[in-house]
């Protein structure tokens, strides 16, 4: 099968991109920055921001190899950022309907990779797909993901495009150590709880739903393979682990995997940040055979390791 990913060169599209070429699939990526983890897969760089007009070959005049499924993962994904710079919320929603158009055009199914953001700060413990409240919008981040959900649906009603969308939550682990350009809560605390600093929680008492790569890649690539089938589609499914933890409990496994003892500074919630969530996998397991096999006990060390091999390369 040949998979055109969009959003290649980051986390998740690096990790999925090497699953699914072990699985003896072909892989092309499309991305505005070259993938610095990996050359195992050709990359066309290509910013999807603005005006790039579709065609049943590819977007802005640009040609991408024919695929069976498009996924698309491509977004401006830091939520304190968009919040700063609104017009990076934008900038998602005009990537997604890029590649609506591109799919339409082509007549090609779509992954889309969406976020637990979109539920908002509704405190419960367990959320379903179906108990999304856009009501309560926390962040232009999310707003974002909601719109390119929306325009989603309405693709598959109005011009039968089918589609898959997942949305993630915390998703760390491996190729997830480029701080400089986007600050993830768990590379960042390993990187100051191992030189000796002190790390902010924010929020003590913040609940939420830790994904390992390799759990969320597995969710991603049953869905791929599903929707090409046509076994499964035009279907919202929450890919996380299931489990709740602290961020404090977080920062703690970090220190016990670096033997060391965090320093934890408490400070109030940032505007837009979501305090409790806890996905219901159900759906996921359900329709994809979907397990989760890597609880936050078992993948900060994990995480760990690969830091601590990365940075001594980098040296």
């Amino acid at each position: 099968m040949r998979i055109l990913i969009f959003g290649s060169s980051g986390q998740i599209g690096t990790n999925l991109a090497l699953r699914l070429l072990a699985d003896g699939h072909e892989v092309t990526g499309v991305d505005k920055r070259a993938n610095t983890w990996t050359d195992c897969f050709p990359t066309l760089l290509q910013d999807l921001s603005g005006n790039c007009p579709a065609s049943e070959s590819g977007l802005g005049g640009a040609e991408y190899p024919r695929p069976d499924v498009v996924v698309h993962l491509a977004a401006n994904a830091k939520v304190h950022q968009l919040v700063r710079e609104p017009h990076r919320a934008l900038e998602n929603i005009t990537i997604t309907f890029n590649v609506l158009e591109y799919c339409r055009r082509a007549r090609l199914p779509l992954v889309f990779s969406s976020s637990r953001e979109v539920y908002g700060d509704i405190h419960r413990f367990a959320t379903a797909e179906a108990s999304a409240d856009f009501a309560y919008t926390e962040s232009t981040y999310s707003a974002s993901k909601i719109a390119g959900e929306a325009l989603i649906y309405s693709y598959a009603r109005c011009y039968g495009l089918p589609y898959l969308v997942f949305r993630f939550s915390n998703v760390y682990g491996r190729f997830d150590n480029d701080i400089e350009r986007m600050e993830r809560v768990i590379p960042l605390f390993i990187r100051r709880i191992a030189a000796n600093q002190p790390i902010t929680v924010f929020g003590p008492d913040k609940v939420l739903d830790f994904t390992y790569v390799d759990d969320c890649v597995d969710g991603i690539t049953r869905g791929v393979v599903a929707l090409a089938a046509g076994h499964v589609q035009n279907e919202t499914i929450n890919l996380a682990c299931g489990q709740g933890n602290t961020l404090v409990r977080m920062a703690e496994l970090v220190g016990q995997a670096l033997g060391k003892t965090p320093q934890i500074n408490v400070a109030p919630t940032q505007l837009g940040e979501v305090t409790r969530y806890v996905a219901d996998i159900s759906k996921a397991k359900a329709l994809l055979g979907y397990a989760p096999q890597v609880p936050l006990e078992a993948g900060i060390p994990r995480a760990v390791a690969w830091s601590r091999e990365w940075e001594a390369r980098r040296q």
